[in-house]
């Protein structure tokens, strides 16, 4: 059959037609955000905020209520054990205060003279009864009084001889009791300067009260200690807390210096706190405490610090991004890029990080994952790398 020009004419065109209808309506390859498959350590941390502290720190208080004389000290200044820190002053006795004082002492006197007197009575009581005893035994050994008249005159004499103590601790208890209250109407003691000294080598990290001022007796004054003993103090939610163990290594960073900072993990604290978030929720937390490995003088007390606790490490793993993970029905899923397709792949993680992840099984070294994956992309999708 013999084909002509018209009929040509129109087959191409609706091939043509077609063609152009392909690639039309060909759905184009989805822009995808791309990492790598790769090798190379892994740290597991647990960041968190954190503070200095130093470790052996004094708060030296008043010792008794009065005047404090101002503080010559400077807040750094060195200090040695046993120097003058200051000194409180006690109020003398107002006019009242003084008769109230004295009436008290004169009252507590009085009683110390009427236990004096019943004491002598008991002595001389106690005397005569033990004269009358040693009669009474020289009577019955001869016979001449009976059995029960012996041991009455016995028992009388041993009834006054605890009078008699009784009436012996009465007195000290008295004169105690006269002494504490002449003691608040001496006016000569009561303006003596009470001293406060250093209870140890130190440097001065806070004074509280500068000036003179009256305080009361257990104000804090000032406090010492060793700058060099810096430990950290990093609280952590509780439930993360349990995954740290003493001799974790710590990374210290954004304390103000350039460089990191290392050390480990003192001690855990046995019982939690509640602390109000940012967001008013109110969270259960434990504070985990680390001391440096060497010492920063740049460091001081209550500085602000940003630390990783290094929960778990290893030189050499395959990772991937964290980003490129999704979670299937049982396993973990990514999507691997191989001929501009999106295949889907199950893969076995180990240690899990912040920003990479340890894969046991399912990729290989060098190949291109998806990361963020979008609900729209399936498996078998035709991909195309952002830029």
């Amino acid at each position: 059959m013999v084909v002509s020009k018209t009929q040509r004419i129109a087959g191409l065109s609706v091939a043509a037609v077609a063609l152009i209808l392909f690639f039309v309506f060909k759905p184009s390859p989805l822009p995808v955000d791309s990492g790598v498959v790769r090798r190379g350590p892994l740290q597991i941390t647990l960041d968190a905020e954190g503070f200095t502290r130093v470790n052996d720190r004094f708060v030296i208080a008043a010792p008794v209520t009065g005047k404090l004389m101002r503080i010559p000290l400077e807040e750094g200044d060195s200090i040695r054990k046993g120097q003058m820190v200051t000194s409180v002053l006690p109020p003398e006795l107002n006019a009242r205060e003084f008769s109230e004082a004295s009436a008290r002492a004169q009252s507590a006197k009085a009683v110390v003279d009427e236990t004096n007197a019943r004491q002598r009575r008991v002595m001389l009581s106690l005397a005569q009864a033990e004269l009358r005893s040693g009669r009474y035994r020289k009577l019955y050994t001869e016979g001449a009084i009976s059995k029960e008249s012996f041991e009455i005159a016995e028992n009388e004499a041993g009834v006054l001889k605890k009078e008699a103590e009784a009436a012996r601790s009465s007195v000290n208890g008295a004169r105690y009791t006269f002494e504490s209250l002449q003691s608040q109407i001496d006016r000569k003691i009561s303006a003596k300067p009470v001293s406060v000294v250093a209870p140890l080598d130190g440097r001065v990290l806070l004074i509280h009260e500068k000036s003179e001022r009256v305080v009361i007796a257990g104000t804090p004054l000032i406090d010492i200690g060793d700058p060099s003993a810096i430990e950290i103090v990093i609280d952590v939610l509780s439930s993360d807390a349990i995954r740290v163990q003493p001799g974790n290594r710590v990374i210290i960073r954004d304390w103000g210096g350039e460089k990191e900072l290392h050390g480990v993990v003192k001690t855990i604290s046995p019982a939690a706190f509640t602390k109000t978030s940012s967001l008013g929720i109110e969270e259960k937390r434990v504070n985990i405490v680390a001391v440096l490995q060497k010492y920063e003088p740049l460091l001081g007390d209550n500085f602000r610090i940003q630390a990783k606790i290094v929960l778990r490490e290893a030189d050499n793993v395959l990772q991937v991004p964290v980003s490129s993970l999704f979670r299937g029905k049982d396993d973990w899923h990514l999507f691997v890029i191989e001929d501009g397709k999106a295949v889907e792949r199950i893969v076995k993680i180990g240690m899990r990080g912040t920003f990479q992840a340890e894969v046991l099984a399912g990729v290989t070294e060098g190949q291109k994952v998806i990361v963020h994956p979008t609900n729209e992309l399936t498996n078998g999708m035709s991909v195309k790398m952002r830029e």
